[in-house]
């Protein structure tokens, strides 16, 4: 399982070398890997994000940074 702070590395990385729309891309690829990773809830509960507030944090962060403007449907 990859740290919390290697997850914000490779996100630090994807916001300054990648540009959109493969930089949203790579966002919501990196959320998935954090809620499979992480078993993150579809449904998040208050005692959940008590419990991970660093997990849901830098998931938050990660997902105000998307683009859903971008055209996200990358055939890469």
């Amino acid at each position: 399982m990859k740290t919390l702070a290697k997850l914000d590395e490779e996100y630090q990385e994807i916001i300054l070398l990648v540009k959109e729309p493969i930089r949203s891309h790579l966002l919501i690829e990196l959320m998935t890997e954090m809620e499979r990773e992480y078993h993150i809830p579809m449904i998040s509960t208050e005692d959940w994000e008590i419990k991970d507030k660093p997990v849901i944090a830098l998931y938050r962060k990660i997902s105000l940074s998307i683009n859903l403007n971008s055209h996200i449907y990358f055939d890469g």
